[in-house]
C-alpha cells in the first residue's frame, strides 16, 4: 500500500487560504497569477470590522479586471 502524496508547502498554504477566506478555485488561481502571498491575505480580508473594504473574493476579481 502506497502513501498518498503530500502537497508542497507552497500549495498547502493556498489550500488553507481558500478554506479560511471562502475563496473559489478560480479566485485562488487569479490571486496566484497576481502574485499574492497566501499568508498575507488576512490583511486584505474584511472581517466586517472595516466597512470601507471590499470583501476579499470581490477584491481579487476586481484586480484581475483592471
Amino acid at each position: 500500500m502506497t502513501k498518498p502524496k503530500r502537497l508542497p508547502a507552497e500549495l498547502q498554504a493556498w489550500v488553507h487560504a481558500r478554506q479560511r477566506f471562502h475563496l473559489s478555485h478560480a479566485q485562488v488561481q487569479m490571486a496566484r497569477e497576481l502574485g499574492m502571498n497566501p499568508k498575507k491575505l488576512g490583511g486584505l480580508a474584511n472581517h466586517r470590522q472595516e466597512p470601507w473594504k471590499v470583501p476579499l473574493p470581490r477584491y481579487i476579481e476586481e484586480l484581475v479586471r483592471l
